[in-house]
């Protein structure tokens, strides 16, 4: 999905923010169970070092949930095979309002 049109929608199902790395967040979106990464105008992947700007892109909109999605690497560095059911934590983020 491209930002344009993700200004256009006004009812999400879940806003995820992908915690990539320290302080590095990754935008994706879920409207009718299908989710799309959010791209910026020039094709890509819609990414910011502060969460805030990221959520701030949904104050008047139509929120069912808004959560922060961390991938623990954990089980590879400890010598365990990566588990087939994927280990992501979501953690709810709460009100949308920003003000």
């Amino acid at each position: 999905m491209e930002l344009k049109e993700l200004k256009r929608t006004q009812h999400f199902d879940k806003v995820k923010l992908h915690s990539l790395e320290s302080n590095l967040y990754q935008l994706s979106v879920v409207i009718e169970g299908k989710e799309d990464y959010v791209m910026d105008g020039k094709g890509r992947f819609m990414t910011s070092h502060n969460k805030l700007e990221l959520q701030s892109l949904f104050k008047e909109k139509q929120v069912d949930a808004m959560v922060l999605c961390h991938q623990s690497a954990y089980d590879e560095m400890v010598g365990q095979p990566p588990s087939m059911a994927g280990n992501t934590l979501e953690v709810p983020l709460g009100n949308t309002d920003l003000a």
